[in-house]
C-alpha cells in the first residue's frame, strides 16, 4: 500500500471522491497549511486530507465565530481535540487536490478542492503549526455486481429527489446528466443524501463500490419511507444542512 504525509483539515463532514469542497479558511493552524500549500509548485499537486471529526470542535472555542466569547483560549494545531488528536478523528480519510487558493486582504483564504481518493489515517503528528498525518491509500475495489445495483441506486435516487423536492420528474436532472460508473454513483448518492455524519462517514469507508451501493439502496428506500410519512414537512427543512464554519 502506498502511504501519504499529508496537512489534515478536520471538519465536521465526510468529504467523498469526486466532490468538490468550497472552503473558508480563518483560523491560523489551516491559515498557515495554505501558506505552506501556496509554495508547493504549481506543477506539483497541491493536497491535503479532510478527516470527519468524531469527538470535537470544528473551530477551536476561542476562535472568531464560536458562540461562547468566554471560553478559555485554546491555541495550537490540535485545539479543540483530544489530547491524542487521533482519537478525535475517523479513522478513513478523503484526500483532498486544492484548486484554487485566493488570500483575502485580511490574510483569510477562500479554497477550492476536490476529493481524490480515500485513505486510512495511521497517524497524526500535532509538533507543527497545524495537524499532519501519515496515510495509506485505500483501493477502491467494485465488487461483484455493481454494475446492476448503480442502476437501482439512480432509479431510486431519482424517486428520492422527486419526493425531497416536491418536484415533478422531468423538473430533476435527467438520466443523461447523471453518472453511469458504479463507484461514481456510490459517492454521489453518498454526499446528495441527507444523512447524519457517522453514516456517511460509514458509506466512505464501505470496502467495496457493490456493498456501498447496497448500503445506499435500502438508506434511499427507508428515507423515501419517512418522507412518504411526513407530507406536511416543508422541503427545505428537509434538505437544509448545517453551513460549515470553514
Amino acid at each position: 500500500m502506498t502511504t501519504l504525509r499529508l496537512p489534515l483539515f478536520p471538519l465536521n463532514m465526510v468529504l467523498f471522491p469526486g466532490l468538490v469542497l468550497p472552503l473558508n479558511v480563518f483560523e491560523e493552524r489551516y491559515r498557515a497549511m495554505m501558506r505552506d500549500l501556496l509554495l508547493v509548485p504549481e506543477e506539483a499537486p497541491r493536497r491535503f486530507a479532510v478527516v470527519a471529526i468524531r469527538d470535537g470542535h470544528e473551530v477551536a472555542p476561542s476562535a472568531p465565530g464560536m458562540p461562547d466569547p468566554t471560553a478559555p483560549p485554546e491555541h495550537g494545531p490540535a485545539a479543540g481535540f483530544a489530547p491524542e488528536p487521533a482519537n478525535s478523528f475517523h479513522a478513513v480519510a478523503c484526500v483532498a487536490d486544492v484548486a484554487t487558493i485566493r488570500e483575502r486582504a485580511d490574510g483569510t483564504y477562500e479554497v477550492l478542492a476536490t476529493g481524490t481518493k480515500r485513505a486510512r489515517l495511521l497517524s497524526v503528528d500535532a509538533s507543527g503549526p497545524y495537524l499532519t498525518g501519515e496515510l495509506e491509500e485505500l483501493p477502491e475495489e467494485e465488487g461483484d455486481g455493481a454494475g446492476t445495483l448503480a442502476e437501482g441506486v439512480l432509479r431510486s435516487f431519482r424517486q428520492y429527489q422527486k419526493r425531497l423536492a416536491g418536484a415533478s420528474e422531468r423538473s430533476l436532472t435527467s438520466a443523461a446528466e447523471l453518472p453511469d460508473e458504479p463507484s461514481v454513483v456510490s459517492y454521489l448518492v453518498a454526499a446528495a443524501m441527507v444523512l447524519d455524519t457517522p453514516t456517511k462517514q460509514r458509506l466512505l469507508q464501505t470496502p467495496d463500490t457493490a456493498s456501498r451501493l447496497r448500503d445506499e439502496l435500502r438508506l434511499l428506500r427507508q428515507e423515501a419511507s419517512i418522507i412518504r410519512s411526513l407530507p406536511s414537512l416543508p422541503a427545505g427543512d428537509l434538505t437544509r444542512a448545517p453551513t460549515s464554519l470553514n
